[in-house]
């Protein structure tokens, strides 16, 4: 008889982002660490689409006043999403990533953290690297670095910003992680935003807190000059957006990991030197995060292969010689229109649907 939480496993292998199996069953740990064995029986038959209680209980014959409590506990938990809208609630499977790793916030221990960095050194960095669709782009860090402005609205930070009516901050879960398993960086730690019912979910948990967007913006900024690259979800219609470092952060782990960190990405911008203005200071070393700047006979000269668009260079070159270069229209990337969407299309590239 198949263990249930190789089920859970094989389950959540099948979601967006997959699950993979290892050899050391890390991620079995895991997965015992999260769900009692009810836990994991009732997430096998949850849809990735949100479900009020009562249809829940009907499609799984069970009674609603037993099962409601239950799907409640799981939300708070991390195991599932939870949209309220009025006196109506509805639940949702998540993924591993973006979903329940991220949904630990506030939850954390030393041994999760450190069994998750086995298991996405040994695994699960691997295989986001595969998907054809990222999970999250990088954008610009400000919109005035481009040259060819406008941007379009999801490429723009605070355009993002200042269309939500709703708006969370929480500690970012990746630098949370390393502080745990002892590799804390130093980079600032609550910056990671979430949006509409995403902002809901995270402050009715205790994950974050609810902010203003002149707050937000002013954490943008500080995010710049920290030299933190900005990922909102890979949708025009964002519920969250990361504020990311390449020590820590789980995708740009993976994307440097990557030897085409470009395509993976799905960028619409790259970094461009003037060689006449650029006096090889080296200044922009320190700030790319993706290792995709040289200084080649006291000229710096930049890597497309590597270069992901977030425009940290461009901010601080004392001489303004590097800027933001938009690509060719038919290279341009238009993210799915919503985050099902963006998962729905993982999934079928992944063959799971």
């Amino acid at each position: 008889m198949t263990d249930i939480y190789e089920k859970l496993r094989a389950r959540l292998d099948d979601l967006a982002t997959g699950y993979p199996a290892t050899e050391s069953k890390v991620e079995i740990r895991l997965l015992k660490r999260l769900f009692t064995e009810e836990e994991a029986e009732l997430y096998l038959q949850l849809s990735p689409f949100l479900e009020k209680p009562q249809d829940v209980a009907k499609r799984l014959n069970r009674d609603v006043e037993e099962l409601a409590p239950i799907l409640e506990r799981m939300a708070q938990k991390g195991h599932l999403f939870r949209k309220r809208q009025g006196d109506r609630v509805r639940y949702s499977a998540v993924p591993y990533v973006v979903g329940i790793y991220e949904f630990q916030l506030g939850r954390m221990d030393k041994e999760f953290a450190r069994d998750h960095e086995e298991y996405f050194d040994t695994a699960f960095g691997k295989t986001i690297q595969s998907f054809k669709t990222p999970v999250m782009r990088t954008i610009p860090i400000n919109r005035q670095l481009v040259a060819d402005y406008p941007v379009a609205p999801f490429e723009d930070v605070l355009k993002i910003i200042e269309n939500q009516k709703k708006i969370a901050v929480a500690p970012c879960v990746c630098r949370t992680t390393k502080k745990l398993v002892g590799e804390e960086c130093d980079k600032p730690v609550e910056n990671c935003f979430s949006f509409g019912s995403h902002a809901e979910y995270y402050v009715e948990n205790k994950m974050g807190r609810y902010i203003t967007i002149d707050e937000a913006k002013e954490i943008v900024k500080k995010n710049e000059e920290a030299g933190l690259v900005m990922q909102p979800f890979n949708s025009q219609k964002i519920g969250g957006m990361c504020s990311c470092c390449g020590d820590c952060c789980g995708v740009l782990r993976s994307l440097k990991m990557n030897p085409n960190p470009a395509k993976m990405v799905q960028s619409n911008y790259f970094a461009q030197v003037d060689d006449e203005e650029c006096t090889g200071c080296e200044t922009c070393l320190e700030r790319c995060q993706m290792d995709a700047i040289d200084v080649v006979d006291g000229i710096a000269e930049i890597n497309l292969v590597r270069c992901i668009g977030c425009g940290l260079c461009v901010t601080t070159c004392p001489v303004d010689a590097i800027e933001l270069i938009k690509k060719p229209e038919e290279e341009l990337y238009e993210p799915p229109r919503s985050g099902a969407e963006t998962y729905m299309k993982i999934m079928q590239e992944r063959g799971k649907l």
